[in-house]
């Protein structure tokens, strides 16, 4: 596929919230070795920056991913986050939780979307949403600029929490369906690759190697086995403060509490099969049976005979 037969994405609306604010792609410069992380959120995003970063600096345990791949749309970045990505002399990795249609799209740059079931989205938005501190409500809340409401504290019932989630589409956050459908439409450009969480768990060095692949990261075969090493879960867990955006302060219980279990399947002991049911229902209506299928299991599930 030629770039002159490709139909390019195009920024057709903006987004604003207690998190977001899109407009700051309009801003972006972009380079043609950008690489762009995107997902709804809790689909292994630290993991996937901290993958890329093994792989553009060769396993070197000391990056300090949590620091030079910011979240471009959040609104509480520093005013000169622009800058500072203008200054950063290596290949840049930012991220970014908007659907396609709300962002600035490089015909250049690498897109690498993550995926993951929505059920186990929200049980590790919930953790995430449980171990916030005060810090992290007052900078969301009160930093000028918020559109729509504030956040608030989660529901302590996490059955309750999802189902708001799933009737409110995205409740407290931002919608999940029209995340996962943009990105997956995008699927055949040549610059944008969707990876799973499932696929990642399950077979951690095929997975890397594919992104490194897309990537055009050309890795020495000896340098392998420390890349896969320091993207180990263990290994993360072990300096969470590496990975953790501004190493945790914002979490009760710090980094740790952030890079929290890294599982599937929590939901199948709170959930009823009403509510299963339910969920399941919506992804087939919003996302098709195709999409509805990668996203609860995986491209490698799929594959696997009956």
């Amino acid at each position: 596929m030629s770039d002159v037969d490709v139909t390019w994405p195009k920024k057709r609306r903006d987004i604003h919230n207690h998190h977001m604010d899109s407009t700051i792609w309009d801003r972006f410069v972009f380079r043609d070795d950008d690489v762009v992380v995107a997902t709804y959120g809790k689909a292994g995003t630290t993991w996937t920056q901290h993958i890329i970063g093994q792989l553009i600096f060769g396993g070197d345990p000391d990056v300090q991913i949590a620091k030079i791949s910011p979240w471009v749309d959040l609104r509480i970045m520093p005013p000169n986050l622009l800058e500072l990505l203008e200054a950063q002399q290596h290949r840049r990795i930012v991220k970014t939780h908007l659907p396609l249609d709300a962002l600035t799209f490089s015909p250049k740059a690498k897109y690498v979307y993550l995926g993951r079931d929505g059920r186990d989205v929200v049980w590790s938005l919930y953790n995430h949403h449980a171990s916030a501190n005060q810090t992290w409500y007052d900078a969301l809340n009160h930093t000028p600029g918020r559109v729509g409401p504030p956040i608030e504290r989660p529901d302590p019932d996490i059955r309750r929490y999802f189902l708001t989630w799933l009737e409110k589409d995205g409740a407290p956050f931002w919608a999940f369906w029209e995340n996962v459908a943009s990105w997956w439409a995008a699927r055949h450009l040549p610059n944008v690759k969707l990876v799973h969480f499932n696929d990642l768990k399950r077979e951690p060095e095929a997975q890397i190697r594919a992104i490194a692949d897309f990537l055009g990261c050309e890795i020495p075969e000896d340098r392998w086995p420390q890349i896969l090493d320091h993207c180990s879960f263990d290994w993360m867990k072990a300096h969470a403060e590496q990975v953790t955006p501004l190493g945790g302060v914002i979490f009760e219980g710090g980094a740790q509490s952030f890079v929290h279990k890294g599982v599937n399947g929590r939901w199948r002991d709170v959930l009823t099969a009403e509510d299963v049911a339910a969920y399941e229902r919506r992804a087939l209506a919003e996302l098709g049976p195709e999409c509805a299928g990668w996203l609860a299991q995986g491209m490698l599930a799929q594959a696997e005979p009956a």
